[in-house]
């Protein structure tokens, strides 16, 4: 087996196809975990209390109407849900089903 074609990756990222080479995860996948997780937290947090934009900043940008409340609801969790269907394909790109690990 040749040098180039099975090297040795840092641990728990690499994986290897069906032709006996490792195949890593793309820096896109960890950061579309990070996006998504950030957004996730964002859209609970915006449920869970809806002015924390007038908390934080002093401001009431939407004049108490609770409608940039509910675009950022809708926003984040658009994002965190498109990062989990990007990163879920990543993972896939670098882990095929039917690829097995040589022995």
């Amino acid at each position: 087996m040749a040098f180039h074609a099975f090297h040795r990756a840092p641990r728990g990222r690499a994986r290897h196809d069906g032709g006996g080479r490792e195949r890593q995860v793309r820096p896109r996948f960890w950061a579309e975990v990070v996006l998504g997780s950030l957004s996730a937290l964002l859209f609970l947090a915006t449920l869970i209390r809806r002015d924390w934009i007038e908390l934080l900043f002093g401001v009431e940008p939407d004049a108490g109407s609770g409608a940039l409340e509910w675009l950022i609801v809708g926003v984040t969790a658009l994002v965190a849900a498109l990062c989990a269907l990007g990163a879920r394909t990543e993972w896939r790109r670098a882990h095929p089903a039917g690829a097995q690990s040589p022995r």
